[in-house]
């Protein structure tokens, strides 16, 4: 025992000499933190920063995969842009094929009208004899084709007309040729009436395709663009302790003056 206390009791003025230079070291940086915080607050903030940001590997893998979207994205839109094309083409000839099918039924209904007021005055007086009626039934099927054949009524109302299923053929021809026109004008309103409607739908169709490809024109623009460096956590708040303090008076006073507002 005599020996290790002689062995260690010289030691300690030095121990003691070294922990009272790392207390002074201490001293010093606790001093200097309090003095000038600032300094200290924003070098270690940009060292953690520094080091919470992405490495230049990283960056330029997200880089690549950027210009990657952003090429597929490109790609997506010309062919957006080619799909919306097409489908303003198709309602342009469906807004044709309206306009056309409404020249035809106006066309038409004058016929009608016309052949109404022929067939108020007083029909001409023929014999009624078999070459008579056999003349006026070559009528009826000869214009009934002619009808058919520039589509105006459809196969089956040619041979309701042929078969004489409900059409006389011994009437006057004014008469027959009023009927005729009248069916004529039927088929044209419900043709117009289904090209209203398809021109309808490629309208719509042709609005979604340029709403879509403007979206993709949009993002692809948007990834064309420079990504923003990502932000540390660390660097945002900065140690900003005095910062928040002087912020939440206000907030307090904003949420006093909410609560202070009745709700309906």
């Amino acid at each position: 025992m005599q020996t290790v206390f002689s062995t260690v009791l010289p030691d300690i003025p030095q121990a003691a000499l070294i922990w009272l230079a790392l207390l002074a070291v201490a001293a010093i940086a606790v001093a200097a933190l309090i003095v000038r915080p600032d300094r200290f607050r924003s070098v270690f903030g940009e060292r953690i920063s520094e080091a919470a940001m992405p490495t230049s590997l990283e960056l330029a893998e997200e880089a690549r995969e950027r210009a990657r979207y952003a090429q597929e994205v490109e790609v997506a839109a010309t062919r957006a842009a080619a799909t919306a094309e097409r489908r303003r083409a198709e309602w342009l000839a469906a807004q044709e094929e309206v306009e056309e099918a409404w020249r035809e039924y106006e066309a038409a209904e004058q016929d009608v009208r016309r052949l109404a007021a022929a067939a108020a005055l007083p029909l001409p007086r023929t014999a009624r004899t078999p070459a008579e009626y056999a003349d006026r039934e070559r009528w009826l099927h000869r214009a009934a084709l002619d009808a058919q054949w520039r589509k105006e009524i459809t196969v089956e109302q040619l041979s309701d007309i042929l078969g004489h299923r409900g059409w006389d053929p011994r009437r006057h021809p004014v008469e027959q040729e009023l009927r005729l026109r009248r069916l004529v004008l039927g088929n044209l309103r419900t043709r117009q009436e289904t090209a209203r409607e398809r021109e309808q739908a490629a309208w719509r169709a042709a609005e979604l395709a340029a709403a879509a490809a403007r979206s993709l024109r949009e993002e692809a623009y948007a990834a064309t663009r420079p990504a923003a460096r990502p932000q540390s956590a660390l660097s945002i708040v900065e140690l900003a302790g005095p910062e928040i303090t002087r912020e939440l008076p206000a907030r307090e006073a904003v949420a006093r003056g909410r609560e202070a507002v009745p709700a309906y």
